[in-house]
């Protein structure tokens, strides 16, 4: 068995490094957010963009059903502490915002990307970019909640792959975390658990205040 025997069965292995998740963060409105997918998990760079509009919001990457109602959530919840996160609440009246996850020719479905998005909106909306080779999953509720997301070990795996040394994630993955991740991998990456506790009266920005430097 040959190197380009494998590579005739197998096809071109594509890893990522971290030049390109550092240089696709370094403009305002661009995140990582981690995937997991049926041979494996993977990065998934979502982007955001405005333009001078009249408050439309267009979500484009061939996303499922799922994904665009996170969109939604997300971008709800921004416009609902936007005094909090250090802009103006009418900001939508004459902005038109666009979220779009690339590799378009792949469907893409699933919750565990909104935190992502609120990220992706905040970073757009301060000119703030994302801290670099940072990535995150977690669903995003209205009021702002980080509820648990599936496929923990294999989006470790996969942000180890591309260099991510920060990687974000619901509190109550900490179980998924301990259980299923080998000290190797742990020590490889910083985690960020304990702030995310959704069960608290005070708004939710913590993921916005780790990725982003807010306010």
């Amino acid at each position: 068995m040959t190197r380009e025997i494998l590579r005739e069965f197998l096809g071109g292995i594509q890893v990522r490094v971290d030049t390109e998740v550092a240089e696709r963060v370094k403009r305002p409105g661009v995140a990582v957010g981690l995937a997991w997918t049926p041979a494996g998990g993977d990065i998934l760079f979502i982007e955001a963009n405005k333009m001078k509009g009249k408050g439309n919001f267009t979500m484009t990457g061939q996303i499922g059903e799922v994904m665009q109602e996170s969109m939604q959530a997300a971008l709800t919840w921004v416009r609902s502490n936007a005094a909090g996160l250090g802009f103006t609440e009418d900001f939508t009246k004459e902005v038109d915002l666009h979220i779009h996850v690339p590799a378009g020719a792949i469907p893409k479905d699933g919750p565990s990307a909104g935190v992502t998005m609120a990220t992706v909106l905040v970073s757009l909306l301060t000119d703030t970019p994302v801290l670099p080779l940072t990535a995150m999953t977690g669903e995003i509720t209205l009021s702002g909640n980080v509820l648990p997301v599936g496929g923990i070990k294999e989006k470790f795996l996969a942000a180890r792959r591309a260099g991510v040394n920060t990687i974000i994630l619901p509190a109550e993955n900490r179980q998924d975390v301990e259980e299923d991740l080998t000290p190797e991998l742990i020590d490889a990456l910083a985690v960020a658990l304990p702030l995310l506790k959704a069960k608290s009266d005070k708004p939710r920005h913590e993921v916005a205040e780790l990725a982003v430097e807010v306010g």
